[in-house]
């Protein structure tokens, strides 16, 4: 892959090539970049290049106040130098244009500001330690680069929130009145005297601090603990009225300080710099459970050496998950961008979907779908600790099919939604069986689908359609037998719960019901008539592909039988004599709702039954073939336009039972949605896959971005029986957006199904909107979405990198596991291979414990559709003849692999 725009201006430090600069992007005030520590129980922070953004643990504890998109155009941490008649200059404002550049790493920033008038250049590097304590660590160098001698008064400044993300507007001054400020030789620290909720109120479980010193230990000379101290009456954060009189730090009395708005402001005492010279001021910006361990914290980070060991300690650390998987093609500068791009994933395990200033999901934690997508690539890039994780994830499943939507911090915890509207996605079942076969195969490990789990239970039945008015809290969140225990079920028998389930909850046109809404959370105003016919197609798949696992599973453990909960027979219902006739959408209502859900719910009986997998991959094969069958039958579209047929699936009924795609009121509606599906799980055949990648190209390719929207404008400001996104802005988010994930798991269903060149567009146009500074404005990686003028929004926490991950592991690069053995099955372009002698593409990744690095020679610059496999290299030694799939077997694993 290749950009013509290269706004990265990517080190090139041999291998690791991560880190960049950038004048340009230092004069953006809304591009921002994540610092945090390592769990989810750590400090979180967002930066600038000028120094904005926020700081907090989670949405109780906030050390500065909640900053969304727009807040970053004021000011928040900064540094200001006083120049007696100069005037003052700081690190968060130019005096000049053009007079700054940011480097920026995993997870830190450098700025450097010059003030050409007062003769200084300032330099910030901000970073969070990885040892697991709670504060951002920030070092300032001033430096004198004129020839002459300059006096300054130098302050740091930092205002302190200290309290909860719902008092940025809710309670405002008066959680401010909890507020108990201390001044100490350090700095300021703020103890709130509890956590303000009018549902209940807590003890506070924090302190709030900004102590500093210089880089030769001696601390601030004084202090300005409150805003009003620092700013006053007439100044604001950029022209506080203490630096600008250049007023004496003093010490305030408690009823000065108590009940006010903190201020982290921390005077250092004058200093005169020689031409050439430079001093350093160290900070730190936490978050404690008490004084004590705020005071011991600084005092271990307080001196040049331990700021730099953190920060050493800091790049190794984040290299080492960011290099788990290695790229090399003949693009330097993609090679730097995967990079971050692997980032991602581990981001959102430790962020979840909120706390970023592009987010709106702002409280926290994370989604089902987030568990089991962010999981794809981790089993990738962090494959410890993963099937705990995946046993965990299962008890979260309902035994009605649906799941738990609140998810908690611990692993396998997850929460009752007592008071909320309860709301059940229906592409929630896909995705854990897609995510389970990906580390059976890469991992060997069938034995997992044999693990036992419980299933979640809260007052919620029947998919939401009903309520169990009895439960209670103390009840419990596990579903139990009649008898009063809790029943637990194989990591197997959830998954064909969530699958067969789906098979018999149909509509009117007797495809799945959309219920809340499916991938798209916008779909969200269609819960009586609509109904989904792109995740019904994946739901097909699944079950196809469930039933090639099970027979793959017999043969390699040789069983003939596996124990399934008793009333599971209801679904599985061709092994029955209550056969359901599947045409028969009353029949397929009745056998779910009146039969399934009432044997099952409040309690099921606890009996398992032993059933023969080779009936039950009969049965579960009929059902999916069934649904492939339905929708090729009934669910094209064609469009003629300009005297040309073009022809799709639809994706959607809405509300009204009408059929969404197609030509209304003289527009054409078109998703992409509605086409990933049917390509991904084997669905479309080829004559289709043409089909409709010459339809997205006619309607959904934008010829001016190049890239492909997420739908066609329907020309409408509301879409009342279909849901919320068709009231956004065309090309906003859900709306005609250029959404990543979506696009990317197009590429994948291509790439997948050997529609390579095709793929190969779709990634290729992602990587050139990224890479596009001048519209995109952000830093390496991939956002959620574009809006129409291309610019990159929702950045880091999404799920579109786990799927960009996937794709280029184990389909561009072909690299990827089938059952534990290692398969290779390269789908690279001439373009990707590097340009050198060797004309090699390469990739380092981990596979069954081992480090393995593939590359592939592709000496006479053919294009995928011209070459296969000839032979395979493995340390230094020749295999043998092999083709375009060729298999390396367990027993021959080894460090190195070299396939020619």
């Amino acid at each position: 892959m290749s950009s013509k725009n290269k706004p990265y201006d990517f080190q090139k430090d041999g291998r690791d090539s991560t880190t960049f600069t950038s004048k340009e992007l230092s004069q953006l005030r809304l591009i921002y970049l994540p610092l945090s520590g390592i769990t989810a129980e750590g400090l979180k922070s967002s930066i600038t290049p000028f120094l904005s953004g926020d700081i907090k643990i989670d949405k109780n504890s906030y050390l500065t106040k909640p900053a969304s998109r727009e807040d970053l155009r004021a000011n928040l941490r900064n540094f200001f130098v006083y120049i007696g008649k100069s005037g003052i200059f700081s690190l968060a404002q130019e005096s000049q244009p053009d007079s700054a550049v940011v480097e920026i790493g995993q997870l830190w920033q450098r700025l450097t500001r010059k003030h050409p008038k007062a003769g200084l250049e300032l330099e910030a590097l901000n970073f969070v330690p990885v040892s697991g304590q709670n504060f951002e660590l920030m070092s300032i160098i001033v430096r004198n680069v004129s020839r002459k001698n300059i006096k300054i008064t130098p302050t740091f400044a930092l205002p302190i929130f200290g309290r909860a993300l719902a008092n940025k507007h809710d309670h405002e001054h008066v959680t401010a009145l909890l507020k108990r400020t201390k001044q100490f030789a350090e700095g300021v620290l703020v103890e709130p005297t509890m956590l303000f909720n009018e549902e209940g109120h807590k003890a506070s479980q924090h302190v709030y601090y900004v102590f500093g010193a210089s880089g030769q230990g001696d601390t601030p000379a004084g202090t300005f603990p409150t805003l009003e101290s620092f700013c006053g009456e007439g100044g604001n954060l950029a022209s506080p009225a203490a630096v600008v009189k250049n007023l004496p730090a003093r010490k305030l009395s408690a009823a000065d300080m108590d009940g006010r708005e903190a201020m982290g402001a921390l005077r250092f005492k004058d200093e005169v710099l020689k031409p050439g010279a430079a001093k350093q001021y160290l900070i730190v910006m936490g978050i404690a459970k008490n004084t004590a361990e705020a005071k011991k914290n600084f005092k271990t980070f307080s001196s040049t050496a331990a700021f730099q060991k953190a920060f050493e300690e800091n790049k190794k650390y984040w290299h080492g998950k960011t290099h788990s998987i290695e790229w090399r093609t003949q693009d330097n500068d993609f090679n730097s961008w995967t990079s971050w791009v692997m980032i991602q994933p581990i981001l959102r395990r430790i962020w979840g979907c909120s706390f970023l200033p592009d987010h709106d999901y702002g409280k926290g934690g994370k989604g089902w779908r987030d568990l089991w997508q962010d999981l794809l690539s981790l089993i990738l890039i962090e494959p410890e600790n993963i099937r705990e994780n995946l046993i965990n994830n299962f008890k979260g499943v309902r035994i009605d099919g649906s799941n738990a939507t609140i998810i908690g911090t611990k692993p396998g915890e997850f929460i009752a939604d007592r008071n909320a509207i309860s709301r059940v996605w229906m592409d929630h079942g896909v995705w854990p069986f897609l995510t389970t076969l990906l580390y059976i195969h890469q991992t060997g490990d069938i034995d997992l689908l044999f693990e036992a789990a419980t299933y979640f239970r809260d007052p919620q039945l029947s998919r939401t359609l009903a309520k169990d008015a009895s439960w209670n809290a103390s009840y419990g969140n596990q579903l139990k037998t009649r008898g009063g225990k809790a029943y637990t079920g194989t990591v197997l028998e959830h998954i064909l719960v969530q699958n067969l389930v789906q098979f018999f909850n149909v509509g009117e046109h007797n495809l799945i019901r959309l219920e809340s809404a499916d991938w798209n959370d916008g779909l969200d105003m269609a819960f009586k008539r609509g109904e989904s016919v792109a995740f019904m197609s994946i739901y097909g798949g699944n079950l196809l592909a469930l039933a090639d696992l099970l027979e793959e599973v017999a043969a390699r453990k040789n069983i003939k039988q596996i124990k399934v909960a008793m009333e599971l027979l209801i679904l599985l219902d061709s092994l029955t004599e209550n056969k359901c006739d599947y045409d028969n959408v009353e029949q397929k209502k009745k056998l779910l709702f009146d039969i399934y859900f009432r044997s099952v719910q409040p309690e099921l009986s606890g009996e398992q039954l032993d059933v023969s997998i080779a009936d039950l991959a009969k049965d579960l094969r009929k059902k999916g073939q069934w649904i492939f069958d339905k929708i090729r039958r009934d669910q094209r579209v064609t469009v003629a336009q300009n005297g040309k047929n073009y022809k799709w699936f639809n994706s959607y009924y809405d509300d009204k039972g009408e059929r969404v795609e197609g030509l209304k009121d003289g527009r054409v509606r078109m998703t992409l949605t509605g086409q990933v599906f049917p390509i991904m799980s084997g669905l479309a055949k080829e004559k289709d896959i043409k089909e409709v990648v010459e339809s997205v190209q006619r309607f959904l390719k934008d010829k001016k971005l190049g890239g492909f929207r997420l739908n066609t404008d329907f020309g409408v400001n509301h879409y009342w029986d279909l849901g919320r996104a068709f009231s956004f802005a065309y090309g906003t988010k859900e709306n005609g957006a250029f959404f990543s994930h979506m696009n990317v798991m197009y590429a994948y269903a291509l790439y997948k199904q050997g529609f390579v060149k095709e793929g190969h567009e779709v990634l290729q146009s992602i990587y050139q909107m990224c890479s596009n500074l001048e519209k995109a404005k952000i830093y390496p990686g991939v956002p959620e979405y574009f809006d129409s003028q291309g610019r990159g929004m929702y950045h880091y926490l999404t799920g579109s990198a786990s799927w960009l991950v996937l794709t280029l592991l184990t389909e561009v690069f072909g690299v990827r596991g089938e059952y534990g053995d290692l398969v290779l099955a390269p789908k690279l372009r001439e373009t990707q291979f590097s340009k050198d002698g060797g004309h090699a593409a390469q990739v380092t990744l981990q596979f069954a414990g081992k480090k393995v690095t593939v590359s592939y020679l592709n000496k006479n610059k053919r294009d995928y559709d011209q070459y296969q496999i000839k032979e395979i290299w493995l340390n230094n030694k020749i295999l043998g003849p092999g083709t375009l799939l060729s298999k390396l077997r367990h027993s021959e694993r080894s460090e190195e692999s070299h396939p020619g």
